[in-house]
């Protein structure tokens, strides 16, 4: 008897999650389909049925991370894409640029975990890839006051700054060095997002002609 759309989908979904977990903490060339198969508890024999290779598999489990992971990372950030608010976009930048993010590399943005590897992927992995940083300056962005000058030029810059400053403290395990680059990174980013501080009307009295 063969198996149902909703079985085949569900299948297919355990298979994406299991390569998106392996890929974060392996890289690509490190893991096997063999690997990913005995992750999602199921049989090499059934990796065909859905995906036609590794590569393939690789760009939707970096696609899979918007509305999977990292919707759930979003709501524990307390960011609602159905109702976005200015402080969302600090939020962004406080969970994004995390100790918590930093140490779940299991769960890790693909941002972070996999840009080399990305950057020698077919064009299908990183328009997955591309469309997550797009993704990710919306948010900042429309999370921003309307009344804020820059603001696309802002979001590119923090987003670059979010993502920028965790890879580069993911090489740094263990060192002290690696908090100092995600903290001064957090700091940078919020300052991008920031509105421009107004000055006060000055309270000196004019000269009497």
């Amino acid at each position: 008897m063969p198996y149902s759309a909703s079985h085949r989908d569900a299948t297919r979904a355990k298979i994406v999650e299991a390569a998106r977990i392996l890929f974060n903490e392996h890289g690509f060339q490190n893991v096997t389909i063999d690997q990913v198969m005995h992750h999602a508890g199921l049989t090499r024999g059934g990796f065909y049925n859905h995906f036609r290779n590794k590569e393939a598999l690789f760009g939707e489990a970096v696609s899979s991370f918007l509305m999977g992971r990292g919707a759930q990372w979003r709501a524990e950030a307390g960011i609602d894409l159905t109702d976005l608010k200015p402080e969302m976009a600090q939020q962004m930048v406080d969970a994004y640029l995390s100790s918590k993010h930093l140490g779940d590399v299991a769960g890790q943005c693909p941002m972070i975990a996999l840009p080399s590897d990305v950057a020698r992927a077919d064009p299908e992995t990183q328009d997955a890839f591309q469309q997550l940083l797009t993704a990710m300056v919306w948010l900042l962005e429309t999370g921003m006051p309307d009344d804020q000058p820059d603001r696309r030029e802002k979001a590119l810059a923090s987003a670059a700054l979010c993502v920028g400053g965790m890879v580069l403290a993911r090489t740094l395990p263990n060192s002290e060095l690696a908090e100092d680059v995600r903290s001064a990174a957090h700091q940078a980013a919020t300052q991008a997002i920031s509105p421009p501080v107004k000055e006060a009307p000055s309270t000196k009295r004019r000269d009497m002609v």
